[in-house]
């Protein structure tokens, strides 16, 4: 959620999903039965029946990111029908659809280009870095990478700076 109020003594910025949080340093999977969340946010290895684990989490921040860029215009939201269906497919399907988007850089970037709102098509190339690393050679990680959290954080401070 974002406070847009000025007055409103509250943080920035906060998340309010917190049905699965639990209070414990760990490594190993949450343990949450079946595939919990929104489908058009879901990574691909949980729409595909993976033992959930936090390179899920990583990979659902870019499909969230990328949700927003094609959706929103400032403040406005519209409909986009070729991605507004990831939320009523089946789990195969929308896997499936997902790898199309993201295999092929050059697909990738004229699908952005085609799709982002103009206020989101400046953040063209650092979405396209995230895909790079979220999905090393177009695929997705098969097995847990620690450094991903770090180069993902990393390409997000570096397009805040050049945005500054």
């Amino acid at each position: 959620m974002i406070n847009e109020e000025e007055e409103n003594p509250s943080y920035p910025a906060f998340l309010i999903d917190l049905d699965l949080a639990i209070r414990e340093q760990r490594v190993a999977a949450s343990g949450a039965k079946g595939k919990t969340g929104t489908r058009a946010f879901m990574a691909i290895g949980t729409l595909l029946g993976e033992q959930h684990s936090f390179m899920h989490d990583l990979e659902s921040f870019f499909w969230v990111l990328f949700w927003i860029c094609i959706h929103f215009d400032g403040q406005n939201e519209r409909v986009v029908k070729r991605f507004e269906r990831w939320n009523y497919s089946d789990t195969e399907e929308l896997a499936s659809s997902k790898k199309g988007v993201i295999s092929d850089e050059e697909d990738f970037l004229q699908i952005a280009q085609e799709s982002f709102t103009p206020y989101y098509k400046p953040f063209i190339a650092m979405v396209n870095r995230l895909r790079r690393k979220v999905f090393p050679s177009g695929e997705r990680w098969k097995r847990p990478n620690l450094d991903l959290y770090g180069w993902m954080k990393s390409i997000l401070i570096e397009a805040q700076k050049d945005q500054a």
